[in-house]
């Protein structure tokens, strides 16, 4: 199989059979072999029964449907899973992502021999309260993982299947595959100008809060990418720093004490110092932290894929 075109949905039963006729035309002319994996999440409406009709009407569209709504992560995770092509893309099936950007994405991946490409919706069709945190969102992202990307939400994207094969998508992560993408080492990653469409039937099935939801799960992505095989270098350096800049505290107060009694002046009590009660928060801080990541380390190692490795070659 040359290409997998996984489609997540929610509640997009107008949207599918044009989005199918579309891409059957765009795919025709490849002249390559196909599938179209719809993968309905837990919808509402009569999407299954669509995505049943049309999979009978064309041989080349399979589907997925979820017990309950799991979310678009869940979804590209099982698409994922069942896709057989070289080449896997990705796009949203409400019509704002374009079939016709198929092709120059397959050819990114199968002939520049590209790990991902991901899309940017330079122009987009969207209200400003949508496109200003998405903004903030996006340069934020780049700031803290260190990939180079405008449009990390875009659902347009194309894989090579080691790709696809090798990440894990869960919780909220689909955001972020690009940066678990570097993570696993698949460092071929570029984007693309893609089209944005105005969206044509239904509503938005994402609200202000994904923004919030978001940036934490970036922050969760980040200290999982660095600090998920050793978390004492990170709980352990913070908590010895702590602890120390603690101890300084407390050692200045009792110098300070001592000082003054062995001159004969009268010496307050070291408790009535803010600086006492600091240095014993930041001591009980510190050792918290130090614990923490001792546990977190005896966690990772007892982890069943603490030595798993992803292996390109063997001779």
């Amino acid at each position: 199989m040359d290409l997998s075109i996984v489609i997540p949905l929610y509640n997009e039963d107008e949207s599918l059979p044009e989005l199918i006729s579309w891409i059957k035309s765009v795919v025709d002319k490849m002249n390559i072999s196909y599938e179209a994996i719809l993968v309905d999440d837990g919808s509402r409406d009569n999407s299954w029964e669509v995505i049943v009709k049309l999979s009978s009407e064309f041989a080349f569209v399979r589907g997925i449907k979820f017990q309950r709504n799991y979310g678009k992560s869940a979804a590209l995770h099982e698409g994922f899973k069942l896709a057989q092509g070289n080449v896997v893309i990705t796009m949203d099936a409400d019509l704002q992502d374009s079939p016709e950007e198929i092709t120059e994405l397959y050819r990114m991946i199968s002939e520049d021999k590209l790990d991902l490409v991901s899309g940017w919706k330079q122009k987009r069709h969207d209200p400003i309260s949508k496109t200003i945190p998405t903004k903030i969102y996006n340069w934020a992202a780049r700031k803290m993982s260190g990939v180079y990307l405008h449009d990390f939400n875009c659902g347009l994207k194309a894989y090579n299947c080691k790709v696809t094969k090798s990440i894990e998508v869960y919780g909220e992560m689909h955001r972020y595959i690009p940066i678990m993408a570097k993570r696993a080492g698949f460092v071929k990653i570029k984007e693309k100008v893609v089209q944005h469409q105005a969206r044509k039937y239904g509503v938005t099935k994402f609200g202000l809060e994904r923004f919030i939801f978001g940036f934490l799960d970036l922050m969760s992505i980040t200290f999982v990418s660095r600090f998920s095989k050793s978390p004492m270098h990170f709980f352990g350096t913070l908590g010895v720093v702590m602890f120390f800049a603690g101890m300084i505290m407390a050692a200045y107060l009792g110098f300070q004490k001592y000082c003054a009694l062995a001159s004969g002046e009268a010496a307050a009590l070291v408790t009535n110092s803010p600086y006492f009660y600091f240095g014993l928060t930041l001591m009980i801080m510190g050792s918290q932290m130090f614990l923490a990541g001792f546990l977190g380390e005896l966690i990772s190692r007892s982890s069943s894929d603490r030595n798993h490795y992803l292996i390109e070659k063997k001779i």
